[in-house]
């Protein structure tokens, strides 16, 4: 079936975030028409992210010096009770430009004409025409009528394509300030405390003495964040600017369909760990891109065929990973006071600081878990931990057996 109002294309991307624009970035180096829609006018806009990032980045992208604005060579992890502990090692993160890097892969993107954005429109409705042989899409927007054969949902935590496939994430409210004050600019500070013990409250430097402070919880985040500033004498009236966002919370989940893949936030590939999800959206678009482009060679659009070259590779790179990220996470925020000061005396006592210095990853965290758990110590912490807490065991147990 063929609407004559529509405006046909092969691919059509929601949303102009990085994963969209990385996306349109790697399919403009293909012969497929692609239009990418995003309701916000202005790329990059409104920011919703600390910009803290692995130096794997480079390997993955061509990431431009002026979107590289810090570097960070220690992790200071604080625990409820103010005792810490500083990770250094071969990892230094940048501290990123993240509207810069929005912008960078949506102007490389740009610059082919098969690739078009449609800025300030926001989809309205999607429909499969089961009667196109194969099946195409419909799409309405505030705007227009799109007709495509592939829908990728890169429209975030709260995902519209993902709602109409019945895919929703469990979010986390977050909020950030950016300010001038007087920390160590060598150091990211991460602060755990039981009013935000979904995630962590963060102190990220810029450079030039400016800092990011923020944190993420699942309810209450404006009282949270005053308690949080307060803890550090920080008076948000002097801030430069402030942003928040959602962040999805949770693992990977299933993201291909008949037509439509899911990719980024909308997809939930985002660390429980630390809320971040550049490297794996990253990952996942290499592979979204090779599986879009098998299935025009193959004009097969079907479920099955998007699991087999999508789905599928995506759980075997980064799903496993993203599950033990939520496994990590759900010890993290039943810890309590006192057995985090516990568990960090064992990192202390053990030397395994330099364990994660050698081993860790911010994104990839299986090998230095496996180490960490030939630890005897560390292992009759975790027995003593769960033992307390079977319904806890229960959740763990079932994730570790969830395909």
């Amino acid at each position: 079936m063929m609407t004559n109002s529509a405006e046909e294309f092969d691919v059509c991307i929601v949303g102009a975030s990085i994963a969209g624009n990385y996306l349109s970035y790697l399919l403009s180096k293909t012969d497929l028409n692609v239009v990418v829609v995003e309701e916000h006018r202005d790329i990059g806009l409104p920011l919703q992210c600390a910009g803290i990032i692995s130096q794997k980045i480079s390997n993955l992208i061509n990431l431009p010096n002026n979107i590289v604005k810090h570097r960070v060579q220690i992790a200071k992890l604080v625990s409820p009770s103010g005792k810490f502990i500083e990770l250094s090692g071969n990892e230094h993160p940048y501290v990123i430009d993240r509207t810069a890097l929005d912008k960078h892969f949506y102007t490389l993107a740009q610059s082919n004409p098969k690739v078009s954005f449609y800025l300030g429109e926001k989809v309205k409705s999607i429909r499969i025409l089961k009667e196109d042989f194969p099946p195409s899409v419909l799409i309405s927007t505030t705007k227009r009528m799109i007709i495509c054969k592939m829908l990728i949902g890169c429209d975030g935590p709260t995902s519209f394509v993902g709602s109409f496939l019945n895919v929703n994430n469990k979010l986390l409210y977050a909020t950030q300030i950016r300010v001038n004050a007087q920390f160590n600019e060598n150091k990211a500070v991460l602060v755990f405390n039981p009013r935000w013990k979904e995630l962590f409250g963060w102190i990220v430097p810029e450079g030039d003495k400016t800092y990011r402070i923020g944190i993420a919880s699942s309810d209450q985040i404006k009282d949270r964040f005053d308690v949080f500033l307060r803890m550090l004498n920080i008076n948000s009236r002097n801030k430069i600017d402030q942003q928040g966002g959602l962040i999805p919370y949770g693992m990977m989940n299933k993201c291909a369909f008949n037509n439509i893949i899911l990719l980024g936030d909308a997809a939930g590939q985002v660390k429980a760990t630390t809320g971040g999800g550049i490297i794996m959206l990253i990952t996942a678009a290499k592979i979204a891109s090779e599986c879009i482009q098998k299935a025009f060679k193959n004009n097969d659009f079907s479920k099955h065929f998007l699991k087999e070259h999508y789905e599928i590779p995506c759980k075997a790179l980064i799903g496993e990973q993203l599950k033990i990220h939520f496994l990590i996470r759900k010890i993290l925020e039943s810890l309590d006071a006192e057995e985090f000061d516990y568990f960090f005396d064992i990192i202390k006592i053990n030397h395994i600081e330099n364990l994660i210095s050698v081993y860790g990853d911010m994104d990839f965290p299986r090998d230095l878990a496996m180490k960490m758990l030939r630890n005897p110590m560390v292992i009759k912490f975790l027995l003593k931990f769960i033992i307390r807490r079977p319904l806890l065991l229960l959740k763990i147990l079932f994730l570790l057996i969830r395909a």
